[in-house]
C-alpha cells in the first residue's frame, strides 16, 4: 500500500471514529498533497509517490513546529500545541529516526570517504550524508552533528 492511499485511509478511519483534530490534520495534509501534485503536472488526481510523500512530510512538519515556536514566542499556547498536534500527526508518516550513534557511524564514514578535515569540507560531507540517511535524520541535527566534527578541536 502506498504512503498516499494509507494517509487516505487514515482519513476514512478520523472520520468513522469522528476524530475532528486528527481529521482536520490529515485533510490538510492530502490539500498539500494535492497542491504538490498539481505542480508536478500530474493533476489534483495525480499520484507521488513515497519519497515524494516522505519529502512533502518532512516539509509540513518542519513547517508546523516552526510556527508552533513562533505561537508559543507571541503568547498564544492554543494555537502552539494544534501545530504540535499536527506535526505529530505527520511524523507518524515518516520512517522511525536515526538513533545519535548510527547517525554518528554514517557521519564518521562519510568523513572518511570524502576526506574531510576542516569544516570548508562540511558541504560535501553533508551532501554524503544526506544522500545516505534521507528522510531518518532531521538536516538540522544532521549539520549540527557534521560540524561538531569538523571543528577544530
Amino acid at each position: 500500500m502506498s504512503l498516499q492511499t494509507q494517509i487516505t485511509d487514515d482519513l476514512k478511519t478520523a472520520m468513522k471514529a469522528r476524530d475532528r483534530d486528527r481529521m482536520g490534520a490529515i485533510r490538510l495534509l492530502i490539500a498539500a498533497m494535492k497542491n504538490a501534485a498539481v505542480a508536478a503536472g500530474r493533476g489534483p488526481q495525480g499520484d507521488l509517490d513515497d519519497d515524494e510523500v516522505q519529502r512533502l512530510l518532512q516539509s509540513e512538519v518542519k513547517r508546523r513546529r516552526e510556527a508552533a515556536e513562533a505561537f508559543r514566542t507571541g503568547g498564544r499556547d492554543e494555537s502552539a500545541a494544534k501545530e504540535d498536534y499536527e506535526a505529530e500527526v505527520y511524523a507518524e508518516y515518516l520512517p522511525s529516526q536515526l538513533g545519535d550513534d548510527e547517525l554518528e557511524a554514517i557521519v564518521d564514514a562519510a568523513i572518511a570517504e570524502v576526506g574531510a578535515t576542516e569544516r570548508s569540507s562540511m558541504g560535501q560531507v553533508m551532501k554524503a550524508v544526506m544522500a545516505e540517511v534521507g528522510s531518518r535524520a532531521d538536516g538540522k541535527r544532521v549539520s549540527g552533528m557534521v560540524g561538531q566534527k569538523l571543528s577544530p578541536a
